[in-house]
């Protein structure tokens, strides 16, 4: 099923698109998942989450596309929607510049808008490079049991970008499975803590740690493709200091 030519109504399976496309043409997204938590205050229906999105709630909104990712949705509810007559856009983002043209893209094709300002005021932002000398970091994105970040992922590049280095980028998985013995007798530099998928804080996650350095990290700054790369190219390398 292609894309119309003229796109009226969208429904989001991705929080960091949904934000992207409320950013650019508010007035087109109808419907979100329950994790599309901004912009704040979004007032479109609900289609339950990325990975059990309520199908007949999709096709009731009769979109004109629905938004997904290869990561954060199901091939099978990609599939079914298809199936139904429903045009899917599917995104792969594993690095900072598959993000920004991915979204060009998908803004021409699949939302049939122009690219919007802040997609390049993005872009700018990520345009120096990361001064000083670089570091080695874990990032747990779990526990019991304890997972991290691993190979070809879109945190991995946003830390790369930022001078430092994921230890478990050549490992054969993508969010390994590690034991906690492990990961503290690797000494990372840093031990870098998002808040999502498990919400990590100063009272649950660096206590595992002792000795060695913690960062607390928001994860859609970290995670998230979109409007929110302009404030990550700023907030991050000061929450990582």
């Amino acid at each position: 099923m292609k894309v119309p030519r003229d796109v009226r109504r969208i429904v989001s399976l991705v929080p960091s698109l949904t934000e992207s496309v409320a950013a650019t043409v508010p007035e087109a997204l109808v419907g979100a998942t329950d994790w599309c938590t901004h912009p704040a205050g979004l007032d479109v229906a609900r289609v339950r989450g990325t990975k059990n999105p309520d199908l007949d709630a999709v096709l009731r909104l009769r979109p004109d596309v629905v938004l997904a990712n290869v990561e954060e949705n199901r091939a099978p509810d990609v599939e079914a929607l298809r199936e139904a007559g429903v045009a899917v856009w599917v995104t792969r983002i594993e690095t900072l510049e598959q993000a920004f043209a991915s979204l060009e893209r998908m803004f021409a094709h699949a939302c049939r808008t122009d690219r919007p300002a802040w997609l390049e005021t993005a872009r700018e932002a990520w345009g120096a490079p990361a001064p000083g000398p670089r570091r080695t970091a874990i990032v747990p994105i779990w526990r019991r049991p304890w997972m991290v970040v691993g190979r070809d992922t879109f945190t991995g590049d946003v830390l790369r970008h930022l001078g430092v280095d994921n230890l478990y980028a050549g490992h054969a998985d993508r969010y390994p499975k590690i034991p906690l013995p492990e990961l503290t007798g690797n000494r990372p530099d840093l031990v870098v803590l998002p808040d999502e998928p498990y919400a990590f804080s100063a009272d649950d996650g660096p206590e595992a740690f002792p000795g060695l350095p913690c960062a607390l990290v928001s994860g859609r700054l970290l995670t998230w493709y979109g409007p929110s790369l302009t404030e990550a190219a700023t907030a991050l390398p000061a929450a990582l200091a």
